[in-house]
Formats: C-alpha cells, structure tokens, sequence
C-alpha cells in the first residue's frame, strides 16, 4: 500500500490533486519509494520466505504493467506521470524480490528515478504554470518553440525514463531486466514488456504537450517558466542525464551497498549485450507505435474520444481498481462495521444498560421505605414483629 503497488494502488492518482512540488517529492524521494527501500533493509526475512519472496516480484510485475497500462489512456498530464511512477516502483519491487542479485538495482533504479521524475514533476508543473494551470494535454500541443528550457529538461527527462542510453534509466532498469530474466524467464519479460509500453506513454505525453500542432484556447499565453522555476529543471536534467552513469562506473552503487545486502551475482541466460539490444528494439517500437499514433499528421482532438475500445475505457478507469477495491473491500467492510456498531449498541451497551437501570429502579423504590420520620420506622417495626408473632402462632398450632 505504501509503494501504491497492486491491489492498493488507487489512492497514487488522486494523490495528484495535491501541489506539484510535492507530488515531485513524494513521487521521487519520500513515501512511495520507501517501501521499496523497507523490503530490501528487510530481506533476510523474505530470503527466509521464498513464497513471500515469489510474491514481491509477482506483485511488483502486476503493478509494473498495470501502471504503464493506466498511463497509456492519462490526458491529465500529472496523473499520466503518476501512472509512470506506479510503473517505475512496480520495477525495483520486482528487483528487490529477485534476491542478492535484485537488492542493489532496486536501490540503484530508487536513486535514478528520484533524478528524472522529480525533473519531470516539476516540468508538469512547469508546463501547468505557462498553461493557466491547465492539466489537460489535448489542450497543449507545440508548446517547445514557447517554453525552450522546459521542452529540453523535460526531454532528458523521458529519454532517462525510456530506457535510452547513456542516461540514467537506462543503467538500472536495463540492470533489472538483466536479473529478470537470471531468475526467471516470465518476470524478465514482464520487465521488457514494461519498456516497451513506458517507452509508448511517454513518447505519446511528449508529443501531446511539445510537439505538434497548438490546441490552446486563444485566451491561454504560454510563456516560459522564471529562473526560479527552471534552475531546479536544468540541475535534475543533469543527475537525469550522468548520474546512472556516475553510480554504475566501478561498480560503486553494488560495491556501496554489499555489505549491507551481500555480494551480487548473476549469469543471464542471454548474453549481456543480445538483452541490451532486444530492450532497445522493444523501446524503440514503443516510440515508433505512439509516432504513428499521434506524432506529425495526426489530429488530436481536445476532448476525449467517447467511442473507444474496452480496454481503452477500463484504462482510463484505471483499470477499474477503485471498483472492485469497493467491491471487495469498503462495501464488505463497511456492512461489518455497521453490524458490529448494532451488536455494541443493542446487546453489550444495552447489557450494561440494563443492568444499571434496574439496579436505578430497584433502589428508587426501596428509597421509598426510608422516610427519614422515626413513627415510620416503629411502624415498620411494629408490622415485623406483627408478622413474626402471627408466623409463629402459625407454626405452633
């Protein structure tokens, strides 16, 4: 739930609705990213658990796919990216599942992905801030010959998330397909069809916001973002561009982090560099596919088709995860809550109640006897000895 990894992973997207800043934070640096880090501080519990284990990477290749899946059929630009990140946390739990040999990618991706996606993050924003806050990317288009700084940072940005070399996605993620496929053949295809479909949604992002023809309301002025606003952009665009690089030479994130996860080893079934190239194809179709879809000659219209297909539809549903988290989870809980509200107030606090309103009861009537006057009580004196007498005289005839 923390690293918005399938099934409870719905709550990421609405956490869009938050400011820009700090989606960039907590989708790069704190929050979902943690977990990733708690499973690997914690895998001598899971070594000492294959079947928890096999479930990490099930779990991370599910969620890996769902998201690139749900950022497929994203027009709002920040949740396309929210889907990204679903995406990219969905890859280092996988690694972290995969054992000795996952555990340094894991953190290796965790680090180049807080460079490129904060980048990104705050290019949203940057776009958001020349568009009147606009979120909607059929409402964008052309905008690299009005906001320049954007458009490149940006664009290193994508290339690092793609998978391109020598930016710094390309290091780690190639590393985690790379162990994949060491361990097992159906994560490490999960992992390459997770390239292909990131290297699509992000492809297909860019040339609805940058490229293309201009879609914008003739009351919107895009301008460029001021200095405070680009700096951060160019120094993530540097770390987004040399930092895979600056941590894989050496072998210094693995060495770094060996004694706290041991030693990594690893011998693919395909040759190192056969799987680097077969990853390369499969992200550059996915960016050939989202051309021919929506790059030059292509209309794109400013509100979203309606006649789509079932699956388009359950993807920009997100897959229906809020539905059936409903349907299995809050309608269920809700029904026993209500149930268990019934029985604490009908039977238990009813018991307690009960039992104080008749002892309540019960002594009003007997405050009744005690009058305070002393006739009174020689009266009820009296009677007492009158019946002791009469039950007496009872016995003895």
């Amino acid at each position: 739930g923390k690293s918005a990894q399938f099934p409870l992973q719905s709550w990421l997207l609405d956490a869009m609705e938050g400011p820009t800043p700090v989606s960039a934070l907590i989708h790069a640096a704190t929050m979902v990213t943690a977990g990733v880090y708690l499973v690997v501080r914690a895998h001598a519990i899971f070594e000492a658990a294959p079947a928890a284990q096999t479930a990490v990477v099930a779990v991370g290749a599910v969620t890996l796919l769902i998201g690139a899946v749900i950022g497929c059929a994203k027009d709002d630009i920040k949740k396309a990216l929210a889907g990204s990140t679903m995406s990219q946390i969905g890859y280092m739990v996988l690694a972290a599942g995969l054992g000795p040999a996952g555990y340094a990618f894991a953190i290796f991706h965790l680090l180049t992905h807080g460079f490129f996606k904060a980048n990104m993050f705050l290019g949203a924003g940057s776009v958001m801030h020349g568009m009147n806050d606009d979120v909607n990317m059929r409402r964008y288009g052309g905008l690299r010959s009005v906001m320049v700084v954007t458009y490149v940072t940006f664009g290193i940005g994508y290339l690092a998330i793609i998978g391109i070399p020598p930016f710094a996605g390309f290091w780690s993620k190639d590393k985690i397909i790379e162990v994949a496929f060491t361990e097992s053949w159906w994560a490490g295809l999960a992992a390459l069809l997770g390239a292909g479909i990131t290297a699509f949604y992000m492809t297909r992002l860019m040339l609805m916001t940058f490229l293309g023809g201009r879609r914008w309301e003739s009351t919107v002025h895009p301008h460029e973002s001021p200095p405070v606003m680009t700096a951060p952009l160019i120094i993530l665009s540097v770390l987004s561009t040399i930092g895979g690089l600056l941590l894989f030479v050496g072998g210094g994130i693995v060495e770094w982090l060996e004694p706290v996860v041991g030693s990594e080893e690893h011998e693919p079934p395909i040759p190192v560099l056969a799987l680097t190239g077969i990853t390369l194809i499969v992200i550059v179709s996915g960016v050939l596919v989202a051309i021919r879809m929506y790059g030059a000659g292509r209309a794109i219209s400013r509100t979203a088709p309606t006649h789509v297909t079932a699956f388009t539809r359950a993807a920009r549903r997100d897959l229906y995860g809020d539905a059936v988290n409903e349907t299995a989870l809050m309608r269920p809980g809700q029904y026993l809550t209500r149930s268990l509200v019934y029985v604490d107030n009908r039977w238990i606090d009813g018991l307690v109640n009960g039992l104080a309103a008749t002892f309540g009861g019960s002594s009003s009537r007997l405050r009744r006897w005690q009058t305070g006057y002393v006739r009174s009580y020689a009266l009820s004196m009296f009677g007492g000895a009158a019946l002791v007498v009469a039950a007496l005289a009872v016995v003895m005839l």
